[in-house]
């Protein structure tokens, strides 16, 4: 299996969207390994002249490439997998994730957030970060841990949804902010054009479920991926189902189901229908059983509240039922 590297440029990423219309910058094959790098910033979160932090290299080239660019997540990608076609099933192995820069941020920003009707004036916080202990210092003093993951995963979508913004996570992936995707997890998504078209970004130092202020600590990062393909049986234009619907997970102690909808309470039907048919589909439970055991010993977090189309995740421990 082949190793590949993708550096962050001005030629290889885009701002704000996906769109099934964008062609890949690198092809691979399943199984095959690719480093990518990412970025996270534009001109108004830098750090100030005099602070000591360093921007690396490839995000001033991107914004020197994108004058006046507003907030958007600066996307790696897409990463074409030969063979992929819609119906198939995109596995994605994060092998490892590495810290990018000495710095992040955060920012409030008004009109955003859980609580846009409280917060009205826009507040930034440059983080420094220390890679050597893992931990980044608040301006308060307090030294938080480090759980590197990225916000922003997703394959091409449908090409029917057109150009769509980064912002709302979708059936395709996207901006699913769920922090349990460190380095050991696996991402599954299903795969709506030729190729699946994988782009990442949207580095996150840390952040905690909810992401209530409309950002983590948003930072540079880059991750190692392995991508595998699961193949459909039968045509899909003959009536074959698809191998999956919505995206799902698996971390080293857990399965994990996600929803996502602008209503929270619809995020976590979803979120449940897939534990429940999930759950069916690798037992001899009914449908009614599966459904009492999520009530019973399944854990489901809100991921996100800020990003339009809010998030839910189930967790089911690896263990209790296989």
């Amino acid at each position: 299996m082949a190793q590949h590297s993708l550096r962050a440029a001005p030629d290889t990423v885009r701002v704000g969207v996906f769109d099934a219309r964008i062609p890949p910058v690198l092809t691979v094959a399943s199984g095959d390994t690719v480093t990518v790098q990412c970025v996270s910033g534009r001109e108004e979160v830098l750090p100030p002249p005099g602070s000591g932090l360093t921007v690396p290299e490839a995000l001033a080239a991107i914004i020197a490439a994108n004058p006046g660019m507003v907030a958007g997540h600066i996307c790696t990608g897409p990463i074409a997998i030969a063979g992929a076609v819609p119906g198939d099933m995109l596995e994605i192995r994060i092998e490892a994730i590495a810290l990018g820069a000495d710095w992040g941020y955060n920012m409030i920003r008004p009109l955003a957030g859980t609580l846009p009707e409280d917060f009205h004036e826009p507040a930034l916080m440059i983080i420094p970060i220390d890679a050597a202990s893992r931990t980044c210092r608040l301006p308060w003093g307090l030294d938080l841990p480090l759980s590197p993951f990225f916000g922003v995963m997703g394959v091409a979508p449908p090409p029917t949804f057109g150009r769509i913004a980064s912002k709302e996570p979708r059936i395709h992936g996207g901006n699913l902010d769920n922090k349990e995707l460190t380095a050991g997890s696996t991402l599954f998504l299903p795969v709506f054009v030729p190729g699946a078209n994988f782009s990442v970004g949207d580095g996150h130092g840390v952040q905690g479920d909810g992401e209530v202020c409309v950002s983590a600590l948003e930072t540079c990062l880059t991750g190692t991926f392995t991508f595998v393909l699961h193949k459909a049986q039968g045509d899909k234009a003959l009536g074959a189902t698809p191998l999956l619907a919505h995206p799902r997970a698996e971390t080293p102690t857990h399965f994990i189901t996600m929803g996502m909808h602008e209503d929270l309470d619809q995020a976590m039907k979803t979120a449940l229908r897939e534990m429940i048919a999930f759950i069916v589909g690798r037992t001899n439970l009914s449908r009614e059983q599966a459904y009492a055991f999520c009530s019973l010993a399944v854990d489901f977090h809100v991921t996100q509240t800020v990003n339009g189309e809010k998030g839910v995740h189930g967790l089911l421990k690896k263990g209790l039922l296989f």
